[in-house]
């Protein structure tokens, strides 16, 4: 049995989350809560609460949280919301703010 949770229109880059996701991929569920709490990034309190959210889910289910680990951790890319920054001579440079939408899935071991 597996639990999903997503956090949807996350307002950091994937490729800063990917970052994170790929240390906790695999792992049991209280390893990979050790590795948020002492990741140094931004995105390891984004992948922590949806992590959380899915231990969450499981445990209203009556599984044994203990024993669960993280099948899926996966990061897609969400809309980019564009801006401008007005420059010399009229002109203007695009702002790409890009946004994720985290997905992270436990499940009990094989």
């Amino acid at each position: 049995m597996s639990w999903t949770s997503k956090h949807r229109y996350a307002r950091i880059s994937p490729r800063k989350v990917r970052l994170v996701t790929a240390l906790i991929r695999g792992r049991p569920v209280d390893d990979a809560l050790t590795i948020l709490d002492f990741t140094r990034k931004r995105a390891s309190v984004f992948v922590q609460k949806v992590l959380r959210a899915a231990m969450a889910d499981a445990g209203e289910k009556e599984a044994n949280v203990r024993q669960l680990i993280v099948t899926e951790a996966r990061v897609d890319a969400g809309p980019t919301i564009k801006r401008f920054q007005p420059k010399d001579r009229g002109r203007a440079h695009p702002i790409m703010k890009r946004t994720s939408h985290i997905i992270v899935t436990v499940g009990t071991r094989e």
